[in-house]
């Protein structure tokens, strides 16, 4: 290649789920003991055999094959409404919404609607890596709240406050978190909330993975308020709720003024969505509230096991935080990075995990384990390999 990348590219790290791969593609692992994934966070149960069938039945109809309206089928979004005054008491109209090519094209769109390059955006951490990433090509500048492994990585809305300054544009958070696990309280987001509206900045919250919040309970009362979206976006997944994520299933939520001027990135950046994906998440949103449930217990009950496993005597790694999807974990290894450690892990036990420095700063001691990919009956052997492991 003799042409120049940009620089803004060219600094920021490979993707380190893709690195991960790669070292299982050259044969980095044992060859006597079967892989255990506890990398990617992808739900190992097949969609519902009805939604299956339902997008069988649409390929057949040559409109399954057309553009849609660069936000999304009008139906598709008013079945969204209807699902979120259900799961949130949300006040909303399909004018809020906007379908994306999954969560990650949602958070494009936001960052690139909201901000220019030398604008600041307050980051939690550890946060989504793929989000700083984004960030870093965009020349925003990311502010980072620290993590406290006291009290599991919840904010606090003073560390929030004291780094806002006339260049802030946005407060961004995931819950429940990736990679730990924890869910925000509903109190402290309403104080967060309070923040942005006090500071006249948005709060972008990435809700990816709230379909598996324990119980089921609304995971915050944002949307309850009638002018949520003055200083509230809202980016979601569905590839993770109804297993889709290869068919990267993924919304935006706020203001019809913000939403006017996404669709211009929106236009030069996908068009639109995937018909058929949009037809999914209608679907799923319709007719799968049970079936979502079930999968959020059966998520749930997969992390208790972990937990109870891991937390037995003898393991040298330590539970710091975890929930439904993910542990975040300590390390045993003082003199060696995260990803030094994941690779060590591979190397020598056959488990894939990640290096938590790709979460943050001053997270080298750290591991994120996803519990997405391993079954029930796999828990024991994989909290095993770890708590035999060699220090």
């Amino acid at each position: 290649m003799k042409y120049r990348i940009n620089p803004l590219i060219d600094a920021v790290n490979f993707p380190p789920i893709s690195e991960v791969w790669e070292w299982v593609a050259a044969g980095r692992h044992p060859g006597d003991m079967p892989l255990i994934d506890l990398c990617q966070a992808v739900p190992s149960h097949p969609p519902d055999a009805g939604l299956v069938a339902h997008l069988k039945n649409l390929m057949d109809d040559p409109a399954t094959y057309r553009y849609t309206p660069d936000e999304g089928l009008a139906e598709v979004r008013e079945g969204l409404c209807a699902y979120y005054q259900r799961r949130y008491g949300a006040q909303m109209t399909p004018e809020h919404l906007c379908l994306t090519i999954g969560a990650s094209q949602a958070f494009w769109l936001t960052m690139v609607t909201l901000c220019r390059p030398g604008d600041e955006v307050v980051v939690v951490v550890p946060y989504y890596f793929d989000h700083v990433m984004a960030l870093d090509m965009l020349g925003i500048r990311s502010v980072f709240v620290p993590f406290d492994d006291q009290n599991g990585g919840i904010p606090d809305p003073r560390a929030l406050a004291s780094r806002i300054n006339e260049r802030t544009r946005a407060l961004l958070m995931v819950t429940p978190s990736n990679p730990t696990g924890v869910v925000m309280p509903p109190e402290v987001l309403a104080e967060i909330h309070q923040l942005a509206r006090k500071n006249d900045v948005a709060l972008v919250l990435d809700e990816t993975y709230q379909a598996f919040i324990p119980g089921g309970g609304r995971p915050h009362n944002l949307f309850c308020d009638p002018d949520w979206s003055d200083h509230f976006i809202h980016i979601a997944s569905y590839g993770k709720t109804f297993a889709l994520t290869g068919m990267r299933a993924g919304l935006l939520a706020a203001s019809p003024d913000f939403m006017r001027q996404a669709l211009k990135a929106q236009d030069t950046m996908a068009v639109c969505a995937p018909r058929l994906t949009q037809q999914a998440i209608l679907y799923g949103v319709t007719h799968l509230d049970g079936w979502v449930a079930a999968k959020r217990d059966q998520m749930q009950r997969r992390h208790d096991l972990f937990v109870e496993e891991f937390t037995k005597g003898g393991n040298p790694f330590r539970l710091v935080a975890s929930g439904s999807f993910f542990a975040w974990v300590r390390h045993p290894f003082p003199g060696h990075s995260g990803r030094q450690v994941a690779r060590l892990l591979l190397e020598e036990a056959g488990v894939l995990t990640l290096g938590g420095e790709v979460f943050g700063p001053a997270l080298s001691g750290y591991l994120r384990i996803a519990l997405g990919n391993i079954t029930e009956d796999r828990i024991a052997e994989a909290v095993g390999r770890l708590r035999e492991f060699p220090v």
